[in-house]
């Protein structure tokens, strides 16, 4: 097991990483106009950050579209880290107030709500 490794005891709570996970997918798409947003910025800071490495412009035009691909990725994947935080604290406010055997239980809840939401405003939307 992966805390047998360590010198020290530490505790996962379990049902709070699953509700906070399923938290998040709930959020990430019911939101998915603002998780596009943060995407969208987040590649477009890469994408200058990265310029700003390169002091040949010829250098940086060679290797550019391969590069603005890896950005891509790691901003479609760093997109998600805002939506973990918030689906902690959704998590959070349902076990302090319903109590921890309803986390599991509204988030699955909550995922199919915005799945649902989600699939009509694409439909909608064409």
């Amino acid at each position: 097991m992966l805390t047998e490794i360590f010198p020290f005891q530490f505790a996962i709570d379990t049902t709070a990483l699953a509700g906070a996970s399923l938290w998040s997918l709930a959020l990430y798409l019911g939101l998915s106009s603002l998780s596009e947003w943060v995407t969208e910025q987040l590649n477009r800071w890469f994408n200058f950050a990265d310029r700003a490495l390169y002091t040949s412009e010829k250098e940086f035009e060679r290797s550019k579209q391969a590069r603005e691909s890896q950005n891509a990725l790691y901003a479609s994947v760093l997109s998600i880290v805002p939506f973990l935080a918030m689906g902690g604290v959704c998590n959070w406010g349902v076990e302090f107030t319903l109590g921890s055997s309803w986390a599991i239980s509204v988030g699955m809840i909550a995922c199919i709500i915005c799945g649902v939401y989600e699939l009509g405003r694409r439909d909608g939307m064409s």
